[in-house]
Formats: structure tokens, C-alpha cells, sequence
């Protein structure tokens, strides 16, 4: 499989959080380049971590996103670091199975995710991200760097030929508070948003069901066009590839009864749109 650099995954990281600042606006695309009197085309290259992101570009973007203060100065920091694969490996914040997981799922076609306990990673929000982060103990100095890959991770799902996208989450996951009600509502939101797209579905397990097989630990299965599917388990400390083709078969079993538990898609848009409701009121 092709490599991906991390250098590479460092612009999509950046671009990817440009995007949601645009998007939590509410501007368009064309509004903002009008503004700059740049090309539509440049904001979608920037966003989708298709060229290099100048400081000064940034700079000019956050302007128009009203952005200041701590929140300009990291994304400033950042845009600096971003282009710098050194920064990768000298803060250590990325283990070789996060790389790896990196380079499999950018050539992934069809990606399931199940997740009992937290929103899954190509669907969070940089801020949801951070939370994440400050609640399972990340060092500091570790956590701007994860947030960044988890964001260019997610350019895999805007490119011309994305991979199909099926999540599989607990309610459990959807009702845990992580941060502030308005970062709540931003995620809950890029989840119903995310699910409107015909390359990802979006199914809840609903508290209702009681047990089910999905609740000891999270799992991701990947197919690929040219090579075998490869299943993904995750942990604190690091993270385990299975391959055989009797575990691959098992966890896809495991995913294909979980859809049938859970509700449909319209039941699962429409719930996690409620629940964002709630969080807005709060």
C-alpha cells in the first residue's frame, strides 16, 4: 500500500479545522474567496489539504472567521508546523499504529466503524477532539499534534472518490458531555450532517437494546481494492492489525448483526439531531 506522509496529513489536519471554522459561520465557500479575492478552488484545495498552507493564508482566513485571541495564536502555530513532518516525530504524539492506521484507511473503499464509547475519529470535530484528549490524560504537548492527524484522517471522506463509511455507535457515546454544550451540539451536528452524504451512514444503539455484542471495545473493519480487509482494535497504548481471514470474517459478522440492532438510518439521523437540539437549549 502507498505510503502518506505525515507532512501531508499535518495540511489535511490544519485544512480540515479551517473548514469546520468556515462551516460554524455558516459561509460559503464563494463568499469567502469574494471576500479574499481568492478562487473558489483555493478555499477547496486549503480545506482538503490539497496544497501547502501558507501562514499568511490562515492569517487572512481567520480574519474573515472572526477568529482571535489563544484560538488565532494555535492555528497560527500550527499552519508554521504543519509542512514540518520533524514536528511529527520529535513530539511523539503519533504511535507507529497510528500511522499505520493513517496510510490503511487512505486506501481503504469501504471503512466500518463500531463505537460504544466515543464518537468515531473520521467524524469528530476538532474541538469534540480535544476533549477527548484532556479526558483520557493526553500530555499536553502530545495533544495538538493527534488532533491534527484525526482531522487530515478525515479528508479521505471529501476527496473525488471517497471510501463508503458505515458508523456504528452506542448512544452511550452520542449522550456522554465531552467539553461544552456548544461543542456537543457542533459535533451531534457534524454527525447528521456527515450522514446526509451518500458515501457514510450513521446507525445508533439505542439504550433500549440492553446488551449487545458491540460492548466490549471498539473495532474498525477496512476493505481495499487490491489487498486483503484488515480489522483494527484499539488501545491506550497502542493497537492491534488482524488479518487472518476467520478474525476478519468474526468482526464483520459482529458489525452486520449490530446494524440490525440498531436503528435505521432515518431513526439514527433524526435522534442525534434531537439530542443536538437539547445541547443548543442548554
Amino acid at each position: 500500500m502507498s505510503s502518506l506522509r505525515q507532512s501531508t496529513v499535518g495540511v489535511r489536519g490544519l485544512g480540515a479545522e479551517l473548514r469546520e471554522l468556515r462551516k460554524a459561520r455558516q459561509l460559503s465557500g464563494r463568499k469567502v474567496a469574494g471576500q479574499l479575492g481568492w478562487q473558489v478552488s483555493k478555499i477547496s484545495r486549503i480545506e482538503n489539504g490539497k496544497q501547502g498552507i501558507k501562514v499568511e493564508d490562515v492569517a487572512s482566513l481567520l480574519v474573515v472567521y472572526g477568529v482571535t485571541g489563544e484560538e488565532r495564536s494555535r492555528l497560527l502555530s500550527t499552519a508554521e508546523r504543519a509542512n514540518n513532518p520533524g514536528w511529527w516525530e520529535t513530539n511523539g504524539g503519533l504511535s507507529d499504529e497510528s500511522r499505520t492506521l493513517i496510510q490503511l484507511e487512505a486506501t481503504a473503499t469501504q471503512i466500518i466503524e463500531v463505537q460504544p464509547l466515543v464518537i468515531p475519529g473520521l467524524l469528530q470535530t476538532p474541538d469534540y477532539t480535544r476533549a477527548v484528549m484532556k479526558s483520557c490524560d493526553v500530555p499536553e504537548p502530545e495533544v495538538e499534534v493527534r488532533v491534527v492527524a484525526r482531522m487530515g484522517r478525515q479528508a479521505i471522506l471529501s476527496r473525488d472518490e471517497p471510501p463508503t463509511l458505515h458508523a456504528i455507535v452506542d448512544e452511550m457515546a452520542l449522550r456522554r458531555a465531552l467539553g461544552s454544550s456548544r461543542t456537543m451540539a457542533r459535533q451531534l451536528r457534524r454527525l447528521t450532517e456527515a450522514a446526509e452524504e451518500p458515501n457514510v451512514t450513521l446507525r445508533v444503539l439505542p439504550f433500549t437494546l440492553g446488551g449487545h455484542p458491540g460492548l466490549d471495545g471498539p473495532f474498525i473493519v477496512m476493505d481495499f481494492a487490491r489487498a486483503k480487509p484488515v480489522v483494527y482494535l484499539d488501545h491506550k497504548l497502542s493497537g492491534l492489525f488482524l488479518e487472518e481471514p476467520a478474525h476478519v470474517a468474526f468482526f464483520r459478522q459482529q458489525a452486520d448483526t449490530l446494524t440490525e440492532m440498531a436503528m435505521s438510518l432515518a431513526e439514527s439521523i433524526d435522534f442525534v439531531a434531537r439530542l443536538a437540539r437539547e445541547h443548543d437549549r442548554e
